[in-house]
């Protein structure tokens, strides 16, 4: 292989040129990235950015060790794959570029709301900095969606003396991600911040002014943000052969139907043997960690990717953590009381652990990840309680009888 193409310039992209590198690959490599800034961190949009700094979020990147072509601001807009032999063509908005090897690291975008009205998404540095514009004090913010990025970009709204309303469809906060009985023990947390939280309300467009509800009422507001989800970004693989289904479509080494076509980060379908399924994972832990597993196997060298899958998140003033995959477990019991100052949810079958929600308890969390990853049973009354570390919860088989 003399010729790798990597499109995608945030953090998969990086971390993919940097494992191609580190495991011995010497030909020719090629960074593709639609945005025209070098790669740059995505957590700190929603927080540091939004409050105004924007020092340190780019990524640290060797690009003399590296020695790769960087084509920022050129978009993939097609891939036309060899009938007769390995690489192809990928077609870019700079033109066509040949290669031997191709990683997929595209990413995902948001989803928007229908309407003629103005709406922020908060996806790229550009995004943030555009909504940090119409963030002050004063300002009539209504944001679509409480999930992960609602909840913290209610935070940084309400931070700069915004009126925040956020406006969910489901039943609670998190209802997606967390269930609705577990994200409605957030849903406090809002009124405590001075945010107006109303459930069960669905958006019909986004309108001059404002927003049009499903009830036909008018909700005025002086910047709409929509936080309803995103999609992967793999529109310009239509025809290329690469099965594509709610991401592009790969197996347990992240390896496509075509071997020297691979994928990593949002943009991933992944088989998961841990969990008997495909998943998808919008977050930056893949975005860190899979790219590796993408190179060895571009590489022809053996690597899995199925981790334990991990999400955290700031909101107002906590440390929010989840890890695992808990639609198998048949109970919640926790550790704390959810009315304290921090306390952990644990989904459970029997004496396996599923998955576990921490809220300002990041040694639980460290902890109960290795419970995870490792499939450990557990002594359910130990791990409920929280004088004793996750750690020491394991359950001990019996002595043998004699």
């Amino acid at each position: 292989m003399r010729n790798v193409i990597v499109v995608g310039g945030g953090l998969a992209g990086l971390s993919a040129l940097q494992r191609l590198r580190a495991r011995g690959y010497e030909g020719g490599l090629t960074l593709v990235g639609a945005e025209s800034h070098p790669p740059y961190d995505r957590p700190p949009l929603s927080k540091a950015v939004l409050a105004g700094d924007t020092e340190g979020i780019a990524l640290p990147a060797d690009w003399e060790a590296l020695r790769c072509e960087r084509r920022l601001g050129t978009r993939a807009e097609a891939l036309r794959l060899h009938d007769d032999r390995p690489g192809g063509v990928l077609v870019t908005s700079d033109g066509p570029l040949p290669f031997d090897g191709l990683v997929i690291a595209t990413g995902a975008m948001p989803v928007r709301l229908p309407g003629e009205g103005p709406q922020h998404v908060l996806r790229t540095l550009d995004d943030a900095e555009r909504l940090r514009d119409s963030l002050h004090a004063g300002a009539r913010v209504v944001l679509v969606g409480a999930g992960w990025i609602g909840a913290e970009v209610a935070t940084a709204a309400v931070g700069k003396g915004c009126r925040v309303t956020v406006l969910e469809a489901g039943d609670a906060p998190l209802a997606g991600a967390l269930g609705p009985e577990l994200g409605a023990l957030t849903a406090g947390w809002y009124a405590e911040s001075g945010v107006e939280l109303r459930c069960g309300v669905r958006v019909a467009s986004v309108d001059p002014g404002g927003l049009t509800l499903a009830d036909g009422s008018f909700l005025p507001a002086d910047a709409v943000v929509t936080g309803v989800g995103v999609r992967p970004e793999v529109g310009w693989l239509a025809g290329s052969g690469l099965e594509v289904a709610g991401g592009v479509v790969v197996d347990g080494s992240l390896r496509t139907a075509r071997p020297e076509v691979v994928a990593a980060g949002d943009c991933a379908s992944w088989w998961s043997a841990r969990y008997g399924r495909r998943l998808t994972a919008e977050h930056w832990d893949t975005a860190l960690n899979a790219p590796d597993v993408a190179a060895a196997a571009l590489l022809g060298q053996e690597a899995l990717y199925d981790p334990v899958p991990y999400v955290w998140s700031e909101q107002f003033g906590r440390m929010v953590q989840y890890a695992g995959h808990h639609a198998a477990a048949d109970r919640v019991v926790f550790r704390g009381t959810p009315d304290g100052p921090g306390w952990t949810a644990l989904w459970l079958s029997g004496d396996r652990l599923h998955a576990l929600l921490t809220v300002d308890r990041p040694r639980d969390m460290a902890q109960g990840r290795r419970l995870l990853a490792r499939g450990t049973p557990v002594d359910v009354d130990l791990i409920t309680d929280p004088r004793t570390a996750l750690s020491g919860a394991v359950r001990r088989a019996a002595a043998p009888a004699g």
